[in-house]
């Protein structure tokens, strides 16, 4: 049995992470070159926002946050945030120049990495985004909590006695590597103390997410209620939340932002960080490796890791796990090979190859950064044009006849 966890837009860390990518949208949008390392944390009445930026771009910082935390939820003081009278103290230094010197220039043979470390990428064939099935699971429910606290869906339920915070959790029992059943379902969301005068009972909260959030959920993937065991709020209160009842961070849910545990991490965050930190467009570029590979059906599990030394262009190290699960003849060895006549890993070509420096981040940072749909769009802000962005570039399965090609020669 195997568990992964997710969390809603509302809750604390996820709230620091979406201004975090909302600060390096904005500035993205009027710079592509910018260099952001926006750090967010988020308490009882207060966001202070902190980091490393160098851009030729203005955007007043406060709004940035004011509208994100409205777009989340947070809109009544009497939760002890809110967009209107949350205050908002920033400090933003330069990017260092000991820093920038190593990955400042255009040449992609010069353009170095801008941090060492190392990252990892994953994919699997046990669901249709090629992503493990409990964070999928975990993921899906997080999501639908917040449709069912927003509303306005045709034929949707609607319970605005729900808050922004909450989290759910999907053990999966497997079979080898295959997954068989739903055992236990975990979701604790944040709520009203009373409606219409009288106290939201337990028993009711519990009703409404088993009907509502989980069973939908579950039947999507061909899977019922029966048998599995569920825990809605096991404290039997879940009133007080959001940055009131705990502190947010930027950067504390990487396992969340991942694969749910069931691949190995490099211990890097994404959020706030422009693609010339390799924690993010690494992490993403063995996605969309690992994802290709799976795609091709080279392998039906795959993990991917990279390593970068700080200033450097090319990878220090490419290493390629399938987990025994390679197709017929081929080699995790000849995988490697293949991979890096396939892919190029220096951090200018990943940029340019998935289209980094677009204003695509903000929707990264709440439900997932992987297994999420390519797709074309817009990057809307009060101030600005639309401009059209090309999100998710990592999910595409673009290079499936390459690697194929590159295995044969």
């Amino acid at each position: 049995v195997f568990t992964s966890e997710s969390v809603t837009e509302g809750h604390p860390d996820k709230v620091s992470d979406q201004i975090s990518d909302a600060v390096l949208d904005a500035l993205l949008a009027r710079d592509p070159g910018a260099r952001v390392a926006c750090e967010t944390l988020v308490t009882t009445g207060m966001a202070v926002i902190a980091g490393e930026i160098t851009t030729s771009a203005y955007v007043h910082l406060p709004d940035v946050v004011r509208r994100t935390v409205e777009r989340i939820g947070y809109t009544d003081a009497q939760m002890g945030f809110d967009f209107r009278t949350c205050a908002v103290l920033t400090s933003i230094d330069r990017q260092s120049p000991d820093i920038a010197r190593g990955v400042d220039g255009g040449d992609p043979d010069s353009q170095g990495a801008g941090d060492q470390g190392m990252m990892f990428g994953y994919a699997t064939d046990e669901t249709p985004e090629l992503m493990p099935l409990p964070i999928v699971l975990a993921h899906r429910m997080a999501e639908r909590l917040a449709a069912v606290r927003r509303g306005g869906g045709r034929g949707r339920p609607h319970h605005p006695w729900l808050r922004p915070d909450g989290k759910t959790q999907v053990s999966v029992g497997y079979d080898g590597d295959t997954p068989v059943a739903v055992r236990t379902v975990v979701l604790s969301t944040q709520h009203q103390d009373k409606v219409d005068g009288r106290v939201l009972s337990n028993r009711a909260i519990t009703a409404a997410m088993r009907d509502d959030v989980i069973a939908p959920v579950l039947a999507e993937f061909d899977f019922d209620l029966s048998g599995v065991k569920v825990h809605v709020n096991p404290t039997g209160r879940f009133v007080v939340g959001g940055p009131q009842g705990d502190a947010g961070l930027t950067g504390r849910k990487i396992i969340v932002d991942t694969y749910g545990g069931m691949a190995r991490h490099g211990g890097g965050a994404f959020s706030g960080k422009d693609a010339t930190k390799v924690d993010r467009s690494a992490a993403y570029a063995t996605r969309w490796v690992a994802k290709n590979v799976v795609a091709a059906k080279l392998a039906r599990r795959c993990e991917v890791q990279v390593a970068y030394a700080i200033g450097v262009a090319r990878p220090v190290s490419v290493f390629v796990d399938t987990f025994g699960t390679a197709a017929k003849g081929i080699t995790d060895r000849a995988l490697e090979r293949a991979i890096q006549e396939v892919f190029d890993l220096r951090p200018a070509r990943l940029i340019e190859d998935l289209k980094l420096r677009q204003p695509i981040f903000s929707p990264t940072a709440a439900y997932g950064h992987f297994g999420r749909t390519a797709e074309v769009g817009q990057y809307l802000e009060p101030d600005l044009e639309p401009i059209r962005v090309e999100r998710f570039t990592w999910e595409r399965t673009d290079r499936v006849r390459d690697l194929k090609t590159a295995l044969k020669r």
